[in-house]
């Protein structure tokens, strides 16, 4: 049973949302309803990861040397990024 549910939200948010809801042939209660089980049921997955199409292509895509230093390598691109 669907019941009501009232939201104060930013104006310029609620603008944004409807164009979307309306470009994608959808209201903006089901927008919400579906953000609101994907937060809950993401929940109570916790222990299983999720990993998405995009990040399952990019797997392996990079060869890097076995005694690759990750934390040393970070740590110069922080240092020349900072500098």
């Amino acid at each position: 049973m669907d019941k009501k549910l009232t939201l104060s939200l930013n104006q310029n948010i609620i603008e944004k949302a409807k164009k979307y809801a309306k470009k994608n042939n959808t209201s903006l209660s089901k927008m919400i309803e579906a953000y609101f089980n994907s937060l809950t049921s993401n929940e109570n997955n916790k222990d299983e990861i999720q990993i998405s199409p995009l990040v399952e292509s990019l797997c392996g895509v990079i060869q890097l040397p076995e005694d690759f230093d990750y934390k040393k390598s970070k740590s110069e691109y922080l240092q020349r990024k900072y500098k």
